[in-house]
């Protein structure tokens, strides 16, 4: 049975501001209590932050933070339908100056995506569907995805990594490593900063 979800901005400039959710099974949103936790976590590290929301749906992490004062944000995402409402999000919110969305496969083409953004990448919010994690090569994962991400990061950058609380991690995931994780029902935030 599919739950529907209700998804909207929950604080800042654009607080209340119902989104778009997803069109079918291809995405899972964070859940409203999960996100409040993160945001209280980040607090003012959002501030004048260069965001990079991979895997991003239909926009609620990324949309969250430019609405609670980031300065931009690239937004990446593969699903065709996500895709689509991603792009009627930013444009029902008025953010298209403040955001670039990167269509495709996102392993792939990060290190292409990444060499085109002139400024160092603050934020970064990693959140693949779980099917996708438990089928990665970690040694692969952080060739195409956490190097790129970690090279463009920056001093004091943070990757945030949602996945399945079942997870285990590798001890590094060079040149990133673990500095903190919370745990919220079935899923983790894992917080990851350059060694």
């Amino acid at each position: 049975m599919l739950i529907a979800f209700k998804m909207r901005i929950i604080s800042g400039q654009h607080k209340g501001r119902r989104l778009l959710p997803p069109k079918g099974p291809a995405t899972r949103p964070i859940t409203s209590r999960v996100k409040v936790a993160l945001f209280n976590i980040l607090g003012e590290t959002v501030d004048d932050a260069i965001v990079a929301d991979l895997f991003s749906g239909t926009g609620s992490i990324g949309l969250e933070a430019i609405s609670r004062g980031a300065k931009y944000c690239f937004l990446a995402e593969r699903d065709r339908h996500a895709l689509d409402r991603l792009k009627r999000n930013i444009d029902a919110m008025g953010l298209a100056d403040r955001c670039r969305i990167w269509s495709g496969d996102i392993m792939r083409h990060l290190r292409r995506w990444l060499e085109e953004v002139n400024e160092p990448i603050d934020l970064a919010f990693v959140d693949p569907p779980y099917a996708l994690t438990e089928r990665w090569r970690w040694d692969k994962a952080v060739e195409k995805l956490f190097a790129p991400l970690a090279a463009k990061l920056s001093d004091d950058g943070l990757v945030i990594f949602r996945c399945q609380r079942n997870i285990i991690l590798p001890d590094t995931l060079k040149p990133l490593s673990v500095r903190d994780r919370r745990d919220y029902g079935q899923m983790s935030l894992i917080f990851l900063k350059k060694n």
